[in-house]
């Protein structure tokens, strides 16, 4: 007989079990769902997978533990306040000087130090070499050496790029470093984006081991944010543009259809007819098919980045919700905010503007625009709903802050959808150029530059052309 696998007697580590048990109080304290069910499901899994390595102890437990992409969000930001923190602690220890200033110095212990030049050139040489365990480490190491110095901003994605800036990581080549320097040919996007991503992940971190819980929703106004409360000059030329729109959309498809729209028989009037040939149907009468009410789903960026165009945005989303009662309206900036319903009970645009600075819960942390976490969240909250002949409208500029743009799911997204637009107020020429993503979601949806009223009449007048087949 063979061997026993290693993996099934592979005992769990005493005093893990009370942890894990902990661990599944923890996450739902946070809104996870994680029951008796989940938690020996993990045991189950731990007796099969090393539970000393720590990425494979990491995705098991996410996979037995986290049943959604919410749920996946919040696993990975309460998950090292019980395991793995070593090799910060580690490093804060030994301390990291450079130029005589040493950052590790806790209760009298000087520690030893680290040549953060030579860090430099290992964070360099692990984003080469693509170790997504190697990176994780040493981004714990870098925040240990230039994340601790007490000139933070607060802003998480200001400081990981003032992190990244002062690591001098680049994907374009640097010819005045020293040959035998990894960055000097430049390094790769994607391990770039990876490592921030990462970088911004331990940063969330701490901040939540230091308040001891995870960060709630936060309307504008704490972000000391504020949106435009006047309307466009032309706000009465918007409400006319978008009126077309209703119109454009109310008979969307019914050319295409030729005599199916007379599908259904009118029985009354055909019988009536019959009566001048005998009792005989031969004319037939067909019930007229009468436009359905559009349904419309809309999303508004109303991030940093867009200030210059939320007026625009707002008052398109004004005579919107003044034309379609079927309609519902989302804001988002790191998470997403359904505002349909101040739409509702506020008419006048001061005010709704107002109300969506003072109530929507647009951001939790940094206060940077998440993409792919709004799309996770837009699919939880509306993919029963969506259906052919629902349509999508983004208005955004598709900048993700370096952030994953999700466009698995935003695809998902579009294909419920009848049609899915996009509004960009950038210019064209700016689009994919830093970290816009335009073209990673345009292969899902139609994508126009519109930032003026003329514009868009140009995006109604894209609507007479037929949806493309995805």
């Amino acid at each position: 007989m063979p061997a026993a696998p290693e993996s099934a007697a592979r005992p769990v580590a005493p005093g893990l079990a009370a942890r894990l048990v902990e661990f599944g109080e923890e996450l739902r304290a946070e809104g996870v769902n994680s029951g008796t069910a989940e938690l020996l499901d993990a045991f189950a899994v731990l007796a099969e997978v090393p539970w000393t390595d720590p990425d494979a102890f990491r995705e098991a437990l996410a996979a037995t533990l986290a049943k959604s992409q919410e749920d996946r969000r919040i696993f990975e930001l309460v998950f090292e306040r019980f395991f793995f923190r070593a090799t910060e602690a580690a490093a804060l220890r030994e301390g990291v000087r450079e130029h005589g200033v040493r950052t590790g110095d806790r209760d009298g212990d000087d520690g030893g130090e680290v040549d953060l030049e030579e860090l430099r050139r290992q964070i360099a040489a692990a984003l080469q070499e693509g170790s997504e365990s190697l990176m994780r480490d040493l981004a714990r190491l870098a925040i240990a050496a230039f994340g601790r110095q007490g000139d933070g901003s607060g802003v998480i994605g200001v400081d990981v790029q003032r992190i990244r800036r002062t690591l001098g990581l680049r994907a374009e080549p640097q010819p005045q470093l020293d040959e035998d320097d990894p960055r000097r040919a430049g390094l790769p996007r994607d391990a770039l984006r990876r490592f921030e991503t990462l970088l911004r992940r331990e940063l969330e971190r701490g901040q939540i081991e230091r308040t001891a819980k995870l960060p709630p929703s936060r309307p504008l106004n704490e972000l000391d944010r504020a949106l435009p409360s006047g309307p466009l000059q032309d706000l009465a030329a918007v409400h006319r543009v978008v009126a077309q729109l209703k119109r454009r959309l109310k008979t969307q498809g019914q050319e295409h259809r030729g005599h199916a729209r007379h599908a259904h028989v009118d029985m009354r009037r055909t019988m009536r007819a019959s009566l001048q040939t005998g009792g005989v149907p031969v004319d037939l009468r067909f019930k007229p098919v009468r436009p359905r009410r559009p349904e419309i789903y809309v999303l508004c960026d109303v991030s940093t980045s867009v200030t210059s165009a939320s007026v625009f945005f707002l008052s398109v989303l004004h005579a919107l919700h003044d034309s379609f009662r079927k309609m519902r309206s989302f804001v988002f900036i790191e998470r997403i905010s359904e505002v349909t319903d101040v739409f509702g009970r506020e008419r006048d645009f001061r005010a709704v503007s107002e109300a969506i600075a003072r109530d929507a819960g647009v951001a939790d942390i940094s206060g940077y625009t998440d993409y792919g976490r709004v799309w996770s969240e837009f699919r939880t909250l509306v993919e029963d709903d969506l259906h052919p002949r629902a349509t999508v409208i983004v208005l955004g500029d598709a900048r993700t802050n370096g952030r994953d743009p999700r466009a698995d799911v935003f695809g998902q997204v579009a294909a419920r959808a009848g049609r899915t637009f996009w509004l960009n107020p950038e210019p064209r020429l700016y689009w994919n150029y830093g970290d816009s993503v335009i073209a990673t979601y345009e292969q899902y949806c139609e994508a126009f530059e519109c930032w003026t009223t003329g514009q868009l009449e140009e995006f109604v007048k894209a609507l007479t052309a037929p949806a493309r087949t995805r």
